[in-house]
């Protein structure tokens, strides 16, 4: 059994490392800031000091792997899919390392939980622009995900034949590939207007670089008889 001053410092210390996780989330506006890391934290050092504190309790270390499994569901609820990208995983990660970091607190392992704090703010906070930086670099060769595209642009009926040269131009050494050119008439809601054509093309390139495609097709939207040029992401693909 554990005395009341130890067994509050080691919920102390929990919450105080959990909090410091939490600010850097909460600084950057995060779904689970400060409280949410302080009181995963708190919880798993509760949990565990339960069983350090339970004479019966030979092997206190079951508790922190029903800690370990059971802080999935609350990392599950903080990842959202937003179309096909997926937001909220660092977050759960940040919220299952404060877990573990509560558990080494209630286990009275006090440097082991600091070392690890300061591990996971500076994961959050060194690595950050570095992975921006490596995400803003253009997807190589060998990248193991394809990215589809559609691309659609409307234009009068007499400029047709002028925008899909244009298109195949554009898209010359680019680094799409073309698996789909096809026009349709758009039906008129008003007879004296002229008549417009709507271009479709579906591209597929090795990686995804969004830059690269608006910069391929941003030609087409100065061209006089072109009324609009739209493109969106329709599949990403693992190969």
């Amino acid at each position: 059994m554990l005395e009341w001053w130890e067994f509050g410092l080691r919920l102390l210390c929990a919450t105080g490392l959990g909090a410091l996780i939490g600010v850097e989330r909460q600084w950057r506006a995060r779904g689970a800031g400060l409280r949410t890391n302080a009181l995963v934290a708190s919880g798993s050092a509760l949990f565990v000091l339960l069983a350090v504190n339970t004479a019966e309790e030979i092997s206190p270390t079951r508790i922190a792997a029903q800690v370990v499994s059971g802080i999935g569901f609350l990392g599950a609820g903080v990842i959202i899919r937003d179309g096909i990208n997926v937001r909220g995983i660092n977050t759960a990660a940040t919220i299952w390392c404060a877990a573990a970091i509560g558990v080494l607190a209630g286990s009275g392992v006090y440097i082991g939980a600091l070392m690890g704090a300061v591990v996971v703010v500076a994961a959050n906070v060194v690595l950050r622009p570095i992975a921006r930086r490596i995400e803003s670099q253009p997807a190589s060769e060998s990248s193991e995900v394809q990215t589809a595209y559609e691309l659609r642009v409307t234009c009068r009926d007499e400029q047709e034949a002028h925008v899909r040269a244009l298109l195949l131009q554009a898209l010359a050494g680019s680094g799409f590939t073309l698996r789909s050119l096809d026009s349709a008439d758009i039906p008129r809601e008003d007879p004296g207007k002229p008549a417009r054509v709507q271009v479709e093309a579906l591209l597929v390139l090795q990686g995804r670089n969004d830059a690269l495609l608006e910069n391929a097709v941003s030609r087409l939207s100065l061209e006089p008889g072109v009324t609009a040029v739209r493109w969106q992401v329709v599949e990403t693909l693992a190969v």
